[in-house]
């Protein structure tokens, strides 16, 4: 909660809990322990701005009806020095108060002297965080899948930043293992098929441009003093010159479309330091493996997981066993208080696996937290759409940010929870019409602008305003504004405790709109100068808020549209 707003609930508890105090010395209640009770902001503000139920949580304790409990507690309420005019009983006892006028001006004041620093809170206590998303494979190029996790994470690790963790964003790169000795056998198939034309191609390779492309630019560089050389040293040689080249095609696609990462740490790194081997070792020693048809086998039973196999029985260790020392390298040699995963939701079955063998390790399996992501789907003219008109294969995120525009691609998979499919409207998100999300909040910002442009022409600029004109702030459409506003701090607490940025995004939205019913109803220009001073105010706040809202998921505030 924003300080102003914590410090009206913290007020609400001290005045409540006084009152059950007085009422149990006037022999209104009974002698008791005071009951704990809780303190919500209701979800209609037509019952006020704080509900209580602290007459329902004592009924126990007093042996007494919640309305005749609420009844003694109102009759010793006392709201003097506070944030609150008045509080009502209502329904069997809930005790519902309402905020005084004072309360909106402060918190217009709060917003102006935080700025871009309004939103942000301590919930999280400087907490290491390690985020770990998108991480497609180097084989390839990324697709919507990995778009949609791109901001996803984003957003997440910026939002968990702004309620006050400490965090990191990391790619991890998958240059080892099956899926890289694959590519291997696909980019030297296509190598020597330039010099050997019947040279097969595996039946299980990878059939992208990509491993063409690059096959042919290391044969213009180096010609054929591969052709000669022994399978396996051709393959390293090709795949030491396409892979890094693959990274950076990621690096550079992620970095256009605003994705940018502390750290690209690499799966080889792991097995080049042992890592990967010595977590095989410590699982043995644990007792946490047997052997089962000369294979290694995890026993996943007492940690709430099925077996499976670590080694199998040629000695090649499974794709899982990286990640398990991946894993212990995040919360053990990093010592990251939490780590943080955003995965499709084809790993659903993935999870407890790795928890499972993280808990075998010592380490607190709630360490590691994972957001599954559903699928994407893109839809144009109310039809799926599943072939790039360029290439005539699977659209990749590139090919969708050739066009889509990048403030619409971020806002748009940033509106939907993790575990919500998206059907990604291709008509809807180039619209530049109230239709298209991105475009209504954007222009909520540049209508803010034109204002106070217009206004400056006039020689009237927002200044500091006095309490006492801030008051003057009365109509319902100021109210609810202000109201709003002074709920967003919450907001992105709540955002980073349910992993769930989008709630961001639906905030910035609903802050849309009640500006533009604040703006269609009230006049800011050819009012009294005080008036027109505390209106300018509150569309700065308003202004300052959506820039903060956008920045966590980095979708620009134009100033003209």
């Amino acid at each position: 909660m924003s300080q102003l707003v914590e410090k009206a609930r913290q007020q609400l508890r001290e005045a409540v809990s006084q009152a059950m105090t007085q009422a149990i010395a006037a022999g209104e209640l009974p002698p008791a322990e005071l009951p704990g009770f809780a303190l919500e902001v209701p979800a209609d503000r037509a019952h006020g701005d704080w509900s209580c139920n602290a007459a329902m949580a004592g009924a126990r304790a007093f042996h007494a009806a919640p309305r005749k409990i609420a009844e003694a507690i109102q009759a010793h309420l006392n709201l003097e020095g506070t944030l609150f005019s008045k509080c009502e009983t209502a329904g069997p006892g809930f005790l519902n108060f309402t905020y005084a006028p004072s309360f909106y001006g402060k918190i217009l004041q709060d917003i102006e002297a935080l700025g871009p620093n309004y939103g942000r809170s301590r919930l999280g206590q400087g907490q290491r965080v390690l985020v770990e998303y998108v991480s497609a494979n180097p084989t390839g190029p990324m697709h919507i899948g990995n778009a949609r996790g791109g901001v996803l994470g984003d957003a997440l690790s910026a939002t968990l930043a702004v309620a006050g963790y400490r965090v990191e964003r990391e790619f991890y790169v998958n240059d080892a293992g099956n899926q890289v000795n694959r590519y291997g056998l696909s980019i030297e198939a296509r190598y020597m098929q330039l010099f050997q034309p019947d040279f097969p191609f595996p039946e299980d390779g990878y059939l992208g441009a990509d491993v063409t492309e690059n096959a042919q630019a290391f044969s213009e560089v180096h010609g054929d003093e591969l052709v000669n050389l022994d399978s396996e040293s051709r393959r390293k040689a090709l795949i030491a010159y396409a892979i890094p080249k693959n990274i950076q095609v990621l690096h550079d696609d992620l970095q256009r479309y605003r994705v940018e990462y502390d750290n690209w740490f690499h799966e080889s790194s792991l097995h080049e330091s042992g890592a990967v081997d010595r977590v095989i070792q410590l699982l043995k020693e644990k007792g946490c493996t047997y052997e089962k048809e000369e294979a290694l086998w995890f026993r996943g039973e007492p940690f709430g997981s099925e077996d499976f196999v670590l080694v199998r029985s040629n000695g090649v260790p499974t794709y899982v066993v990286p990640d398990i020392a991946y894993h212990y390298n995040k919360l053990v040699t990093r010592n990251f208080d939490t780590a943080i995963n955003v995965l499709g939701a084809d790993h659903h079955g993935y999870v407890p696996r790795l928890k499972a063998a993280i808990a075998a390790l010592g380490i607190d399996p709630n360490r590691l937290k994972v957001v599954l992501m559903q699928m994407v789907s893109l839809v144009r003219d109310g039809e799926a759409v599943k072939l790039s008109k360029r290439s005539g294969k699977a659209i990749t995120m590139a090919n969708l940010l050739d066009e889509v525009p990048i403030d619409a691609a971020r806002f748009l998979f940033n509106s939907y929870e993790p575990n919500t499919r998206i059907d990604f409207d291709l008509d809807l998100a180039v619209k530049e019409d109230a239709q298209n999300p991105v475009y209504y909040v954007q222009y909520a910002h540049a209508r803010i602008c034109s204002i106070l442009r217009n206004l400056a022409a006039d020689g009237i600029r927002p200044r500091h305003c006095e309490p006492e004109e801030l008051l003057l702030l009365t109509a319902p459409e100021e109210v609810e504004l202000i109201r709003y506003l002074s709920g967003f701090t919450d907001e992105v607490a709540n955002a980073a405790r349910n992993m769930d940025p989008a709630r961001i995004t639906r905030y910035v939205l609903n802050l849309s709109t009640l500006f533009h019913k604040f703006y269609n109803t009230c006049r800011v220009k050819g009012v009294e100068p005080s008036l027109t001073a505390a209106r300018l105010c509150l569309c700065g706040a308003a202004k300052t808020v959506i820039e903060n809202a956008l920045a966590l998921f980095k979708v620009t505030a134009p100033e003209q549209m």
